[in-house]
């Protein structure tokens, strides 16, 4: 087990976000996180990255920070930087050396579909392809655990498609745990495990 959280509800501004629940995780397993909009499918993913500390309950993290990566729904590029170069970003800012830091965003680039865009800044870039840059980024350090939200969102079905089979086949050849949260059932079908949050914003925490 890699984590567990346990009656995990979240408050802001006096406002229950997200209601008790608890997860598992163990190495390798991919879940995809399912609700209706507001019902706390991106507040649980920065629960689980230690980026919101939980009002109530209780989190078992066993994984050092910088072996957890989330990537938001919107893409999160630096515009100064080309394609490239903000794939192999988190593995500069981790010290290592430019030509292999960019052999192994090239690698990712490719496995998401994008071969040709090297040179291409973000602002000439989809939202899409944006956001597939970003999960490069990601893939790129080599996450043990990988948290995504709403990756298809901005894509077609097929690239969509694309995208969770290439998520997925990381995952399991690395025992990396991954986690997506999805409004998108046929995305959520395609993963082995789900979890649903059945919260809706308008209920009291204690009913």
């Amino acid at each position: 087990m890699i984590l567990s959280a346990t009656d995990v509800s979240v408050s802001l501004g006096g406002r229950v976000v997200l209601g008790k629940m608890s997860f598992e995780l163990a190495a390798g397993e991919q879940y995809a996180v399912t609700g209706r909009s507001g019902s706390g499918k991106t507040t649980l993913l920065l629960v689980l990255a230690g980026l919101i500390t939980p009002s109530a309950g209780s989190m078992d993290m066993r994984l050092k920070p910088e072996e957890v990566v989330y990537v938001p729904q919107a893409p999160s590029l630096v515009l100064e930087l080309t394609a490239l170069q903000n794939a192999a970003l988190g593995l500069r800012i981790r010290g290592v050396a430019p030509a292999d830091a960019n052999e192994q965003a090239r690698i990712h680039l490719t496995s998401l579909g994008l071969d040709d865009v090297d040179d291409a800044l973000p602002a000439e870039l989809s939202g899409g392809m944006q956001q597939r840059v970003a999960l490069a980024r990601a893939l790129a350090v080599g996450p043990r655990l990988l948290l995504v939200d709403e990756p298809t969102a901005a894509l077609d079905q097929a690239t969509g498609v694309q995208t969770i089979n290439t998520l997925s086949a990381y995952a399991s050849s690395t025992a990396t745990a991954l986690v997506v949260a999805t409004h998108d059932p046929n995305v959520a079908a395609r993963f082995p495990a789900q979890v649903a949050i059945a919260w809706q914003p308008d209920q009291e925490l204690a009913r």
